[in-house]
């Protein structure tokens, strides 16, 4: 028997035979924002009253895919982005140098100068970077192994070399980049699969810290600066486990940071500079990792 190819009562608008008016009474409805499927309206989803749902979203994403990797732990690394290989450093002293041959006079350009020969000998710790990158990325039963994985913030100078180092081993690499205002790209080095971009800050450092295992942070300005005292006071006030947290480049961190002035004037108790220590290289960061964790009884492998 030939089945019947009239449309169900609710799969036509009433027809103007009935009402004259009800076409336009149904296009107003069907053009209204209120119609619209919840998630296919912007000004719904993007509106004050659904941040909550977006918070949410924003950190199960990265989360689903990072337990898809199988990925427990984490070893993270800071640093600033605008430390970056000598070669690169050293072509920007060059370019800067021939702009003040043209105007020698220019002092702003001779002070971007100075900056930028600074940076060649801070392109040490690009270098070390990587190593260390190189070192987690060996770890464990070879670099398929995912269970504690290398990541970063996803961008430039020190991250770019740390994702790189897990790279040139063929290890797994974990970047966290988060959306600003200004165009900006995520460093070549890291596993696209587990390259994230976050549009909340708080999100971002909640998943660089909740798996983590270890902080290892390098000369850096404000960010770096951030994501290390906010890792400090985590600790300092049990909010969060205590791990490892190593500061490499002790002179440049002494110098930044003037840490027995704190605990002299009483802000900071002595006890509060164990939380963290110094290092001088990477392979110093990670065998003070591996011993901290196997005196505690909970080796990382």
């Amino acid at each position: 028997m030939q089945k019947s190819e009239q449309k169900l009562p609710w799969e036509h608008p009433k027809s103007q035979d009935e009402d004259p008016k009800a076409i336009e009474l149904v296009k107003k409805i069907i053009n209204n924002p209120s119609y619209k499927l919840a998630q296919e309206d912007r000004d719904f989803i993007y509106g004050n009253d659904t941040r909550g749902i977006r918070l949410e979203l924003d950190y199960l994403k990265a989360e689903l895919k990072m337990r898809e990797y199988g990925i427990e732990h984490t070893i993270v690394v800071f640093g600033s982005a605008r430390i970056v290989e000598r070669k690169t450093a050293l072509k920007r002293v060059s370019d800067i140098q021939k702009m003040v041959e043209k105007e020698p006079e220019d002092r702003e350009l001779l002070r971007e100068l100075q900056v930028a020969k600074r940076m060649v000998q801070k392109s040490i710790y690009y270098d070390d970077a990587r190593r260390f990158g190189q070192l987690v990325g060996r770890s464990g039963k070879g670099v398929e192994d995912c269970k504690i994985t290398l990541a970063t913030g996803g961008g430039p100078g020190i991250m770019e070399a740390a994702n790189r180092g897990a790279y040139d081993v063929g290890a797994k690499t974990i970047g966290l980049n988060i959306k600003l205002p200004h165009e900006q790209y995520p460093n070549p080095y890291i596993t696209p699969d587990l390259c994230f971009q976050f549009y909340y800050f708080a999100i971002r450092k909640l998943h660089l810290l909740q798996k983590a295992k270890a902080l290892v942070v390098y000369p850096g300005g404000f960010g770096t600066l951030d994501e290390l005292f906010e890792t400090l006071t985590l600790i300092q006030t049990r909010k969060s486990e205590n791990i490892p947290v190593v500061l490499v480049g002790k002179n440049y961190w002494q110098k930044a940071i003037n840490f027995d002035f704190l605990k002299d004037e009483g802000v900071i108790t002595p006890s509060d500079t164990d939380i963290f220590k110094f290092a001088d290289n990477a392979n110093e960061a990670w065998e003070y990792i591996l011993l901290w964790h196997k005196e505690r009884g909970d080796p990382l492998f």
